[in-house]
């Protein structure tokens, strides 16, 4: 389940704890750090409460898929978060 965060996001922001890089290929290869591709892939911790006109259509704990150089990287207390419009999630899992 999500986590809870601190961090309260405004208007149609989202806030998403990016899933961990893939340690090793499905063939057991192990993947150093320099080659591991960014999460597309992550959790929403919290979502803000929309535009006047648009409500926010993901909600806490949703599971979503996003594009690669989509949203600001965050850390806060020690977790790395990113903080994006809900218009860069290209689709919920």
């Amino acid at each position: 389940m999500a986590k809870k965060a601190s961090i309260t996001p405004l208007h149609d922001r989202v806030i998403v704890k990016p899933a961990a890089a893939e340690e090793k290929t499905a063939g057991g290869i192990i993947i150093p750090d320099t080659a591991k591709e960014k999460p597309q892939r992550g959790i929403v911790i919290a979502a803000g409460p929309g535009k006047k006109d648009e409500p926010m259509t993901v909600k806490s704990g949703d599971t979503i898929l996003y594009g690669k150089y989509a949203g600001t990287e965050v850390s806060h207390e020690g977790e790395d978060y990113l903080i994006m419009r809900e218009s860069d999630i290209l689709a919920v899992i």
